[in-house]
């Protein structure tokens, strides 16, 4: 299993904090915002690397950030420079992924997540529920607010959790579970991204995959035992460094 950090973007909404350190360096109470999601991260069972994949102007940063960590123990960090150096030229989180797997050669499972989303379900929890469906796995939290929802992937799932529709950003979205951005995928599913990306898919938001994906064969969303914030305005940040400043 290798984890593949998604953190290329510019975080433009949150300037000034943004302007020359990526959100996902920021402080959240007397630590980094990566090192809560790294905590997660090293908890998913067989663990063998974490490709972190970030642009050209923040590279230094995360390679300095990465070579700071003591990783005894622990899967290796390796940084990616994606090449990008602002908004005109982002390859988009999908464009990322791909170029994660190309670059390392990668040819196992994979768990990807937002490099910038704090959040408190149990990664242990949703990689079993992956193990038991042999399937592309999502995560899905219940959103009640109408609002919110229309930010993010929402998707109606049966019982079972299977995906019987999903829908990146809706006006009028079909249910309350929204779909943040951690997933499962076996490597039979790697090409796939290619695929998508040929039949026009857009390289952008990382759930316009598995959007296209349920279509083509059995998608799982696991029902979290948590919460997510993503934290991508000044307004939502301030609020999350309080109820953190005490951890």
């Amino acid at each position: 299993m290798i984890a593949i950090l998604l953190a290329a973007g510019y975080a433009t909404r949150l300037y000034p904090l943004t302007k020359d350190k990526p959100k996902s360096l920021l402080p959240l109470g007397n630590r980094l915002i990566i090192d809560y999601i790294m905590d997660s991260v090293d908890i998913i069972p067989g663990l063998t690397k974490v490709a972190l994949i970030t642009n050209s102007k923040f590279y230094p940063a995360f390679c300095e950030w990465a070579d700071s960590q003591d990783r005894e123990g622990k899967a290796p960090i390796v940084v990616l420079d994606d090449g990008t150096t602002d908004d005109s030229n982002k390859r988009g989180a999908i464009g990322d992924i791909i170029y994660t797997i190309d670059s390392l050669g990668i040819d196992d499972d994979v768990c990807i997540l937002a490099g910038d989303n704090i959040f408190t379900y149990s990664m242990k929890n949703m990689y079993d529920f992956y193990q038991e469906k042999k399937a592309p796995t999502l995560i899905a939290i219940n959103v009640p607010e109408v609002h919110q929802r229309q930010k993010l992937a929402v998707a109606v799932l049966d019982e079972d959790g299977r995906v019987l529709d999903m829908e990146e950003k809706p006006q009028e979205p079909k249910s309350e579970w929204g779909i943040y951005a951690t997933y499962f995928y076996g490597r039979d599913i790697l090409p796939m991204l290619k695929e998508y990306i040929a039949e026009g898919g857009s390289p952008d938001a990382p759930g316009n995959f598995p959007s296209w994906l349920y279509k083509k064969m059995p998608v799982y969303a696991f029902k979290g035992d948590g919460s997510c914030i993503d934290i991508g305005t000044l307004e939502n940040y301030e609020k999350t460094c309080k109820e953190y400043e005490d951890r």
